[in-house]
């Protein structure tokens, strides 16, 4: 694995919980609506009045992540409407105002951290809120006639002092924090006569060094549009482990349950739960991580596919977590339609779809002292198979001992699939 010393928990735990929730929720069409719908400032903060998530209950988030076998966990501090989810001192746009009235941000930390989870959090270097944040191609009001001239008087660097404030707060307030997830840069994109954002409109190394002062321990990805800690594919698998400059570096992949990021109430466009579990595999084989985001309610609620949802993949974590905790890519190929990971002298074969019968592994013959699924512990015979006949693979009658002879080896599977999201055959390797 691809990993230094402060990254070792976060290759470990290979899953997290992503919450994306705001004052957006209340709009419930997903968390773009400022810009999509092009609200003013007075238009949007209508729905502050009415925001009052009466119903949230971090207790009970913290134990349906830590139920999903999720070992950290992070919190959309502010989002690129500017909403602050604390009890910010540097802006009067914040949940503290609302009829909520209390700093959602300390309760989450609280609640996660009594279940062991670690504490990550979410933070927008965009802000379509703060009046100096100027007008660019994702902004509310980049269709406005007069779009150039309200950009006159819009000061970058006032609104720097701004962030770094605001990540003063978070890093100071509420003890050690392990994950900063900043969001996000686009020096390469334009839209009429305003240009992206990047590295020099966020004081990208300035605002790192502040990250890092504050918390010396503490992970930070890669949307500074400077190298952080770790790469972050959103709403993709990649094709094989990442890397930069052609060297391996720790990436987690983002990934929703519906397609959309915040509460989304009219969109029923749910991932299957074998479908989570297989995009978990996945990233693991390829040496990365998943963060799984939610988009709880206005009144702060996870909606009930997903808690089903993540309640089945936490049965599935149950008892196959050493598949998946510490483990990372193996240096084999797997068969069609299945995923080698890898943990010490344990070898882990996911089966996406289940064969008849018998599984053929090349050159690992020898390689194996005994197999069994995991989910149950029952022995799966293991044999040589030699090549016989017209080219075909037929195996010799199935021995409890070590292989000895080197070649492929055959797996004698029951005909009837296990009943779990996804099977997994776990191979012990010979010293």
């Amino acid at each position: 694995m691809s990993t230094n010393d402060h990254t070792a928990w976060f290759t470990h735990d290979r899953f997290g919980m992503f919450i994306h929730w705001g004052m957006f929720a209340a709009g419930a069409r997903e968390l773009f609506i400022m810009s999509t719908e092009k609200y003013t400032n007075e238009e949007y903060e209508r729905y502050m009045p009415y925001f009052d998530p009466d119903l949230y209950d971090p207790a009970e988030w913290a134990r349906l992540a830590k139920q999903a076998g999720m070992k950290y966990a992070v919190l959309i501090t502010k989002h690129h409407d500017g909403f602050c989810m604390w009890d910010t001192q540097e802006s009067e746009f914040k949940i503290t105002n609302t009829p909520y009235g209390r700093d959602i941000t300390q309760e989450f930390v609280d609640a996660f951290r009594a279940e062991g989870i670690r504490v990550g959090f979410y933070y927008s270097i965009i802000d379509w809120h703060h009046p100096d944040f100027t007008i660019d191609h994702r902004h509310p009001l980049r269709d406005l006639d007069n779009a150039d001239e309200l950009n006159n008087g819009r000061d970058m660097e006032r609104y720097r002092e701004y962030m770094r404030a605001q990540v003063r707060e978070l890093l100071t307030d509420y003890g050690p924090i392990d994950y900063l997830f900043y969001d996000y840069s686009y020096p390469e994109r334009s839209y009429r006569n305003f240009p992206g954002k990047g590295r020099d409109d966020w004081g990208a190394e300035e605002l790192m060094q502040l990250t890092r002062e504050l918390q010396p321990q503490i992970i930070i990805n890669d949307r500074l549009d400077i190298p952080g800690d770790l790469v972050t594919p959103e709403q993709y698998q990649p094709s094989g482990a990442m890397t930069r400059d052609g060297e391996p570096v720790v990436w987690e992949a983002c990934q929703t349950l519906n397609g959309s990021w915040g509460y989304d109430r009219d969109n029923r466009d749910w991932k299957s739960p074998d479908l989570l579990v297989k995009m978990l595999i996945d990233g693991v084989a390829k040496d990365g991580n998943l963060i799984l985001n939610v988009g709880p309610t206005a009144r702060g609620e996870i909606e009930p596919y997903a808690v089903a949802a993540l309640t089945e993949v936490g049965a599935w974590m149950r008892r196959h977590g050493r598949a998946i905790y510490g483990a990372g890519p193996a240096a084999i190929e797997p068969p069609a339609d299945g995923r080698f990971t890898q943990r010490g002298d344990r070898l882990y074969l996911h089966l996406y779809s289940w064969p008849y019968k018998h599984i053929y592994l090349p050159d690992l013959a020898g390689k194996v002292t005994y197999a069994q699924l995991l989910h149950d512990a029952s022995e799966i015979p293991l044999s040589e198979a030699p090549t016989q006949g017209w080219g075909t693979l037929k195996p010799s009658p199935p021995s409890r001992n070590p292989i000895a002879i080197s070649g492929t080896l055959a797996l004698t599977l029951p005909t009837v699939r296990p009943d779990v999201l996804v099977p997994v055959i776990e191979l012990f390797l010979a010293p």
